[in-house]
């Protein structure tokens, strides 16, 4: 197996050609100053994160494989993995402007800048369709590039979905508690994050590797389900995780986030304490938000969602280990292994 920091440096150095591509690309005259703009776009917005989503397509098509890549599936599979960072740079620049934030990836938004402002909503179409023009240049002549495309579309539609009933469900000024819930969550959660971040990047090594992504519906479920609970973690981190470790301080509570915290302790609430978090959530003032994490703390939130974490990984290990392929189940334990337990 090659080492995850030579696959990482040669994971970066495909994002050089796809950019170059891009900005030469003979569909439109480009002229130094759109060249400069889309090059500044790119590497503002698109290789700065963890990568995590990205480099998962590698690995899991050398899991697949099992075996060294050829420079060539190297290249490709890497493509790949860059397509959905895009489309999650895509999705970041929009979802930015609509929930007028201050900073990602500890920088400003990118359409913070003061040369950028609203232009940034047009980089985001163009950020989307860059995907396609990446499948169209590397993948064409493969059998499977129509299912490539499919899916891309596919999941986008899922996320864009999944990024409206969490708009509508945290409408400003409707502030009502009362319409959150376990399901709503897992509704939101599923649709806007786990397709994108957990199954895109697995289907995308699925397909390079010759599978039809119609017998893969156990491995799509079992995929969602990860997502599921690494959303979880993720809003528990929100409230608990330490900030000097996750690298940014929580906000979801002032947010009138629909955070599984507040859905399972609206569950567990006496009437009391369901009062305290009606009246205190989703307010700016600290003295609020520290009314609401007390509420947490007497309802022992840390160790109910511990109790969720065990259980969660239980069947996720379960599911995993009942299905036939070896390989198949190396690429969902490498998954699983990589979120189990995460402090950030």
């Amino acid at each position: 197996m090659s080492s995850s920091i030579d696959l990482k440096s040669k994971f970066k150095k495909v994002y050089d050609t796809l950019k170059q591509e891009l900005i030469n690309d003979p569909a439109f005259e480009f002229d130094d100053d759109s060249r400069q703009w889309i090059e500044k776009m790119l590497d503002y917005n698109v290789p700065g994160g963890k990568l995590n989503r990205g480099l998962s397509v590698v690995d899991s098509y050398q899991l697949l494989k099992g075996g060294e890549l050829s420079d060539d599936e190297v290249f490709l599979s890497s493509a790949l993995g860059w397509c959905i960072e895009w489309l999650q740079a895509y999705f970041l620049v929009l979802d930015d402007i609509m929930d007028e934030s201050h900073t990602r990836r500890g920088q400003p938004c990118w359409f913070r800048l003061p040369k950028v402002g609203m232009i940034a909503a047009n980089d985001g179409i163009l950020l989307r369709n860059h995907v396609p023009r990446i499948l169209k240049k590397h993948f064409r002549g493969k059998p499977y590039y129509v299912d490539l495309v499919d899916l891309f579309n596919e999941v986008e539609f899922q996320t864009a979905s999944g990024q409206m009933i969490d708009l509508i469900t945290t409408l400003v000024g409707e502030k009502d508690l009362s319409k959150y819930s376990l399901s709503i969550h897992r509704r939101i959660v599923q649709y806007k994050t786990a397709y994108y971040s957990f199954y895109l990047p697995v289907a995308c090594a699925l397909l390079m590797f010759g599978e039809d992504l119609d017998n893969h519906v156990e491995v799509k479920n079992v995929l969602v389900e990860m997502g599921t609970y690494f959303q979880v973690q993720d809003d528990y981190l929100d409230c608990f995780g330490a900030p000097e470790v996750i690298g940014k301080i929580g906000t979801d509570i002032e947010d009138f986030k629909c955070s599984w915290l507040v859905v399972k302790a609206l569950e567990l609430a006496n009437e009391e304490q369901k009062k305290v978090l009606h009246e205190n959530y989703g307010k700016k003032d600290p003295a609020a938000v520290a009314k609401v994490k007390e509420v947490y703390h007497d309802l022992n939130l840390q160790a109910v969602f511990e109790n969720y974490e065990a259980t969660s990984y239980k069947k996720l290990i379960t599911s995993i280990e009942n299905h036939p392929s070896k390989a198949v189940q190396a690429v969902l334990k490498s998954f699983l292994g990589k979120i189990y337990k995460r402090q950030k």
